[in-house]
């Protein structure tokens, strides 16, 4: 298992996993990322849509309160 800062857990497969509801879901590919944001319209597998939270330096808006170029 590894750990990413301000990215997914990406675990060595196959795993399976049980989600808040009880049911289970699984994958049989040799490594998968597990979303920790929880953005991802696939969750609880990462596509990525953290990415676009990730603003550099920070989490919030610049202080300015203009959008980040």
């Amino acid at each position: 298992m590894k750990v990413q800062r301000r990215g997914p857990l990406l675990v060595e497969g196959p795993v399976e996993v049980e989600l808040e509801d009880g049911t289970t879901v699984s994958s049989d590919r040799f490594r998968v990322a597990l979303c920790t944001c929880r953005r991802s319209r696939r969750f609880p597998w990462c596509d990525t849509s953290h990415r676009a939270r990730i603003s550099g330096a920070g989490d919030g808006p610049p202080a300015d309160g203009r959008p980040p170029p």
